[in-house]
């Protein structure tokens, strides 16, 4: 999808400006801050956004010497952006999420939340992986969030430790499952049918 914004607005850049604040509406963002959470150039997120200041899209202001940039709720076309952005978060192909697979032994990999546009859910991502490299994951989950335009909730566990959860029937874990979820690796064995056994009750 974001392939598809990209040939209709132009450019990687200004899709991931567009959507960085709309997704992050209620925060003021330097150029600075703007270029490395979308993992861009500040030349180009500078374009970007004198572009878009031009338009009404966003706002500047000025603090203690530094211009921040701030969505404009009131521009025109607000909410048929929103929307059309908000759909196209919705992405459990992406090719960040396809780079979870190097991060350790992964035993599960389950999205809801931003990436069904659920907000309901209490974290994005549920993430059960053995011997972990946590340089790894934190290199997939900011292509991620570069990728997505917020920040990323997930929770990760072992094994182990997963087990222990769903032995106890940890809420948490349970409220999850039960919601609108999308398996991207699954080998455990027997947890479909678990899943399925809450979903009748």
């Amino acid at each position: 999808m974001s392939e598809v914004l990209e040939m209709l607005f132009g450019s990687k850049a200004r899709v991931r400006v567009l959507r960085f604040f709309l997704l992050n509406s209620e925060n003021e963002y330097s150029v600075e801050e703007i270029t490395k959470k979308n993992m861009l150039t500040s030349a180009a997120v500078r374009k970007e956004v004198n572009s878009l200041k031009k338009i009404g899209f966003v706002k500047e202001k000025t603090k203690k010497g530094v211009k921040t940039y701030l969505l404009d709720s009131s521009f025109h076309f607000y909410s048929e952006l929103k929307s059309l952005f908000s759909k196209s978060t919705a992405s459990p192909e992406s090719k960040s999420l396809a780079r979870l697979k190097g991060i350790g032994d992964v035993k599960l990999a389950l999205v809801s939340g931003i990436f069904l546009n659920y907000p309901k859910s209490k974290v994005d991502m549920v993430l059960v992986v053995n011997n972990v490299s946590r340089s790894k994951l934190k290199n997939v989950m900011s292509s991620l969030e570069a990728e997505i335009g917020k920040e990323v909730s997930f929770a990760l566990m072992n094994s182990e430790e997963f087990k222990y959860r769903l032995d106890m029937l940890d809420r948490f874990l349970l409220d999850f499952l039960e919601g609108p979820h999308t398996e991207l690796i699954d080998k455990i064995p027997g947890l479909k049918r678990f899943i399925l056994g809450l979903k009748k009750y």
